[in-house]
């Protein structure tokens, strides 16, 4: 498939109908599974993950490494001892990213030194990992104050590596925030101000030297996330986006792209990917109807499986991309047919 580029802001640029993926892979060797990412998506490769090899690799763990007062056992069981040692002021630990936590990362930085296109890069949101504090004994507001500290402290770093490794390549750094699926809930502990803060903290603290995205793995409040300022939307097929239309298509008249969530990691897949386009293309369907314009759906458009593959095998993840493979080859195509069309 040949890249197509549209921008996203003024500089950055991202290959039309591209497919990437999500976080975790189920590999238990970092080099193929870094030739995985490379072979399967070569237009966005994304930084993975291997929780499999190594449980600090897990989400949790991994956004609260260096947290000073939070422990983090090699099983990746996190624990504090003592909430009144955690101190949201504290430097974080490890800014060169040289634990175990981070060693595929390193691996995948290191294969892709010579890359001129865009990376993907993937950590924890500060929504996630607040909500994670406060299960692990601190208040609230001492949860959100470390979580907003670490991940804007985490995302520089990760991003200097990634600068310093692979300088002459743009970043896509999206933000996990499985703890925005089901909306706004109590245990959020945040209200929509709240999270729109939090999270435009994160985002703002790579902002102007890398395309921004938040990924979240179901239905959610859309306009909340939106909100906060992401250059990418990442978010699963039928996660609820249709009454969120005019304001998805707001953010597409601005710029911005959407990672579709298109193939499904939590169900039988199936041997063809007839059903998987029938779904995106269904979606897109009801957000046109709703005020959505259709080029802008597609041209800005990345194609996804729905979240990590951890908890899959190998071949079911070779399974996976071939059918998103397939699905982005029909996007790309649909995009070249209109550009042709109106005489581009």
């Amino acid at each position: 498939m040949n890249a197509v580029a549209y921008t996203v802001g003024t500089e950055a640029l991202l290959p039309v109908g591209a497919p990437t993926s999500v976080g975790s892979l189920p590999h238990r060797d970092r080099s193929a599974a870094v030739e995985f990412v490379l072979r399967r998506t070569p237009l966005l490769p994304a930084a993975p993950t291997l929780p499999r090899l190594d449980p600090l690799e897990q989400m949790i763990p991994q956004a609260v490494w260096g947290i000073s007062g939070v422990n983090v056992d090699p099983d990746g069981t996190v624990s504090i001892p003592d909430p009144d040692r955690v101190d949201p002021e504290a430097p974080l630990g490890d800014p060169d990213l040289e634990d175990a936590p981070f060693a595929t990362w390193r691996v995948f930085l290191r294969a892709v030194t010579d890359r001129t296109d865009p990376v993907k890069l993937q950590l924890t949101g500060p929504v996630t990992l607040g909500v994670t504090l406060v299960a692990a004994g601190l208040t609230p507001d001492r949860a959100f104050a470390v979580a907003s500290r670490a991940v804007r402290a985490r995302a520089r770093q990760l991003l200097a590596l990634c600068e310093a490794t692979v300088p002459a390549a743009r970043a896509l750094m999206v933000f996990d925030e499985p703890a925005l699926v089901g909306g706004l809930r109590a245990d959020l502990e945040l209200g929509a101000d709240g999270v729109i803060d939090v999270l435009s903290g994160a985002l703002a603290a790579v902002e102007g030297r890398a395309l921004t995205g938040v990924h979240v793995c179901g239905h959610a409040d859309w306009r909340i996330v939106l909100q906060a300022g992401p250059d990418v939307l990442s978010l699963p097929v039928g996660a609820g986006v249709t009454p969120y239309a005019a304001t998805l298509n707001t953010f597409l008249e601005r710029g911005g792209w959407v990672a579709w969530g298109a193939v499904p990691t939590n169900e039988p897949l199936g041997e063809h990917p007839s059903r998987s386009w029938r779904q995106l293309s269904s979606q897109w369907c009801e957000l046109v109807q709703n005020g959505c314009d259709p080029v802008l759906l597609r041209r800005q458009a990345l194609v996804t499986p729905t979240c990590g593959l951890a908890l899959h095998d190998i071949a079911q993840a070779e399974h996976v991309f071939d059918v998103t493979t397939h699905l982005a080859e029909k996007i790309h195509d649909q995009v070249m047919g209109i550009r042709l069309s109106v005489g581009a």
